[in-house]
């Protein structure tokens, strides 16, 4: 039966992205439109953030740097960051046992990035162990000192636990106080128990991380279901991180 009385729901508002897509390379297109709708079906519509890119460089990835896998999650990362980030440019966190320096991903010169990366820091024969503290301290030093007052949304890529898991839940604690949100993307056949753990820890201000399970083959993972594991749980801390005061 037609209810008279009941209202019209209200549509979603639309997003608009930070950077015209017009002044986007045409790679990215298709990756920021995907990203625009997951944007909207988890209420961040109007959202606007710094987004990093960390990526382990432990000896294990070898092969995900050698299939184009991490090159194609840095393009993703970018088509992400035209949505929210007016400057085209996204920070690369680079890590295995020790950190590398930040390097700026930018619309006019992202492809193959990764690769002249990686093969600067001497490429196979030089990736080393899994230390993830190293890298986020990296990251909240660079966001920091950036001075933004937006969020910094922080995709963190790696393919196992970490060697230093007592200092990961020391930073992941501490930094629930800041406006940085951790959203892991794992690779791999299996899922990495320790970032599950991550995803439900006590002791925190606010649930300030997530973890999105990406296979064993990235490359094939929808760009849909990539955006909408990075931003399902950061859509739900947002509102959160302003009502505690972490966000203007």
């Amino acid at each position: 039966m037609f209810n008279r009385n009941k209202k019209p729901a209200t549509p979603a508002t639309p997003h608009t992205p930070a950077i015209s897509l017009d002044k986007v390379p045409a790679g990215l297109v298709s990756l920021a439109k995907t990203a625009t709708v997951s944007l909207e079906k988890n209420g961040l519509s109007g959202l606007r953030a710094a987004v990093y890119l960390v990526v382990d460089r432990s000896a294990s990835m070898h092969q995900y740097f050698a299939d184009g896998s991490v090159q194609h999650l840095a393009d993703q990362a970018l088509g992400l960051s035209v949505t929210v980030d007016d400057d085209g440019v996204v920070p690369l966190v680079m890590f295995d046992s020790r950190p590398y320096p930040v390097v700026d991903v930018r619309l006019d010169q992202y492809q193959g990035v990764v690769a002249q990366q990686h093969q600067l820091h001497g490429g196979t024969r030089t990736m080393g162990g899994t230390m993830y503290a190293i890298a986020m301290r990296a990251v909240v030093d660079h966001y920091l000192a950036s001075r933004a007052t937006d969020p910094a949304l922080v995709i963190f890529q790696t393919d196992g636990a970490p060697q230093d898991q007592e200092d990961v839940r020391l930073q992941l604690k501490v930094t629930s106080k800041l406006p940085i949100f951790w959203a892991f993307v794992g690779f791999g056949p299996a899922k990495v128990r320790f970032l599950t753990e991550l995803d439900t820890m006590r002791g925190r201000l606010l649930d300030n991380a997530s973890y999105f399970h990406a296979g064993a083959d990235p490359r094939h993972v929808a760009d849909s279901d990539l955006y909408d594991g990075i931003t399902r749980q950061f859509g739900q801390w947002e509102p959160k991180a302003r009502k505690k005061g972490l966000l203007p």
